[in-house]
C-alpha cells in the first residue's frame, strides 16, 4: 500500500469529502485547504508530498499558485483540477511546474494512478537530495577528525584556500589522508557541483597512464576502437586529484604544465587542443625539492602545483587523535559487519598510542577493521590486535618485568611473529612440543 501524505485543496466541501475518501482508502494521509490561504498554512506546518489541487479557488487561480509552492518547496509536485478544460492554462500550468492537469468527473479515474506517478517522482527527488547532503557531511572539513595544532594548523589552510580556484599541492606519507582533504576542498568549493575525479599517477604505466589521464582518438594506438574521454575532460568544471604526482613520467609534466597554464590539452592521436576547465589538487609522499634537484621533476611545474601547499602530519605526529579516530573507526566497522562493540580496554587504546604507525591514517583504519572482526566480547582488548602491536613497548609495563607469565607470554608471542604463524617452526624454536604450543596459545589467548 503507498504511504505518501496528499494535500487537497478545494472551495467545495463535498467534492472534497469524496476525494478524500477515494484518496484515504489508497492508504494516503490526508490534508484538506478551502483556499490558498489556508493550504499555505499547511505546506509551512506539514510535510506533504503531493498537491491535488483545484484551479479556481476563492482567493486565487492554482496556475499561478504552482509557481509559488515549486519555487518554495521544489520537491512537492502538483496536479490540477478543473471543471472545464482550457488548453492554454494547462499549458502555462505545465510550464508553471504542474505534474499534470487533468478535468473533474472524466478523469476520475486516472487521479489514483497520477496520485502513485507524482508521489514516486516527489519520494525520488527527496531522496537524491539526501544522498546529496550525506555526500557534502562525509566529505567535509567537520569529518576531518583531530584536536592536535598540527591538523588543525592543516584544516585551517584547506578551508581558506578551498573557496578559490587556486591549485593545491598536498604533502605527507602515505596514509595520512591527502584524499579526503582533497575531497575537503572540492566541498568547499564553488565546484562541489561538478565531478570529483581522482587519479593515482603510480598505479599506471607511462602509456597507459597517458591515455586515462587525457584521453584518445579512435585509432591511436592498437586497441583504442573508439574516442575515450580522458579523466582530465571528465573532471571538467570540477576538481581533478592528481595523488602521487611525483610519479609523473617526465613527458607527461610537460602536457600537465600545458593544462595549467593554458588549460588545453591533446588526446593521445589527436592534432587539436581541447579546452577544458578544471581545479587540479595534487599530492606526494617525495621531496618536489630535491626531485627538481635531480631533474626527475621539472621546476616549472613544481612552481605551478606549489602555489598553495598544505602539509598533512603524520599520525607519530599527531597521537593525541588517536582515540578519537579509533573510535570512529571501530563504530563504523561494527555497523558495517553488525558486531555489538561498545569501547576499547585502556591496555587497547595504550598500544595504539606506542605504535610507530608508519602507515598512518590508512594503517590504523586496517587494524580496527581486523580488531572489530576479531573482537568475542563487546570490549575490543590487546588480543585482538595483529602481534607486532600486542607486544610493542612491552618494556614499559612493569608486569611484563616480573610477572613470569607475562615474559612467557610475550616471547611466545615474539616467536609466532619471527615465524609469521608457522606454529611447527615455532615450537622448535621454542624447544617445546607442539601439543604445548597450542596449550599456551590457548591459555594465553594470543591472537595471531
Amino acid at each position: 500500500m503507498p504511504t505518501g501524505t496528499i494535500l487537497l485543496i478545494d472551495d467545495e466541501e463535498k467534492l472534497r469529502s469524496l476525494l478524500k475518501r477515494i484518496i484515504s482508502l489508497e492508504g494516503y494521509a490526508i490534508h484538506e485547504a478551502g483556499s490558498l490561504k489556508a493550504a499555505n498554512k499547511v505546506l509551512e506546518k506539514e510535510n506533504i508530498d503531493v498537491v491535488l489541487c483545484d484551479v479556481k479557488l476563492p482567493d486565487g487561480n492554482a496556475v499561478d499558485f504552482v509557481q509559488h509552492v515549486k519555487a518554495k518547496f521544489p520537491s512537492i509536485e502538483m496536479i490540477l483540477l478543473t471543471a472545464y478544460g482550457n488548453i492554454a492554462d494547462g499549458v502555462q500550468a505545465i510550464k508553471n511546474g504542474a505534474f499534470d492537469y487533468i478535468i473533474k468527473g472524466d478523469d476520475n479515474d486516472k487521479i489514483i494512478p497520477l496520485l502513485n506517478r507524482a508521489l514516486e517522482k516527489t519520494q525520488l527527488r527527496k531522496r537524491i537530495e539526501h544522498l546529496e547532503k550525506q555526500v557534502g557531511k562525509k566529505y567535509s572539513f567537520d569529518n576531518i577528525l583531530g584536536e592536535s595544532p598540527l591538523i588543525k594548523e592543516a584544516v585551517v589552510l584547506a578551508q581558506k584556500v578551498a573557496p578559490s580556484d587556486a591549485t593545491v599541492l598536498l604533502l605527507g606519507e602515505t596514509g595520512t589522508g591527502k584524499e579526503v582533504f582533497a575531497q575537503a576542498i572540492h566541498s568547499g568549493s564553488k565546484r562541489t557541483i561538478k565531478p570529483f575525479v581522482a587519479l593515482n599517477c603510480s598505479a599506471f604505466s607511462k602509456e597507459i597512464l597517458e591515455s586515462e589521464l587525457f584521453g584518445h582518438k579512435s585509432g591511436a594506438f592498437t586497441g583504442a576502437n573508439k574516442d575515450k574521454k580522458g579523466l582530465i575532460e571528465e573532471a571538467d568544471g570540477g576538481t581533478l586529484f592528481l595523488d602521487e604526482v611525483g610519479e609523473l613520467h617526465i613527458e607527461l609534466q610537460s602536457k600537465l604544465l600545458r593544462v595549467l597554464e593554458t588549460n588545453e590539452f591533446i588526446k593521445v592521436g589527436d592534432t587539436k587542443s581541447s579546452r577544458v576547465n578544471v581545479r587540479i589538487v595534487a599530492a606526494t609522499n617525495r621531496d618536489l625539492q630535491s626531485e627538481v634537484d635531480t631533474g626527475r621533476f621539472r621546476e616549472d611545474l613544481f612552481y605551478r602545483l606549489n602555489v598553495f601547499c598544505i602539509h598533512l602530519p603524520s599520525l607519530r605526529e599527531r597521537k593525541k587523535d588517536i582515540p578519537a579516530l579509533a573510535n570512529y573507526f571501530m563504530k563504523v566497522f561494527a555497523q558495517k559487519s553488525n558486531h555489538l562493540i561498545e569501547g576499547m580496554s585502556k591496555e587497547f587504546l595504550e598500544q595504539l598510542q606506542h605504535h610507530e604507525w608508519k602507515g598512518n591514517i590508512r594503517e590504523l583504519k586496517n587494524v580496527l577493521e581486523r580488531a572489530v572482526l576479531l573482537a568475542e566480547t563487546s570490549l575490543l582488548n590487546v588480543d585482538s590486535l595483529p602481534l607486532e602491536l600486542q607486544t610493542v613497548n612491552y618494556k614499559s609495563h612493569t608486569l611484563s618485568a616480573f610477572d613470569l607469565a607475562s615474559v612467557e607470554k610475550l616471547h611466545i608471542q615474539r616467536v609466532l611473529n619471527h615465524t609469521k604463524g608457522n606454529k611447527t617452526e615455532a615450537a622448535r624454536l621454542l624447544n617445546i612440543g607442539l601439543t604445548t604450543l597450542y596449550r599456551k596459545i590457548d591459555e594465553y589467548h594470543i591472537v595471531f
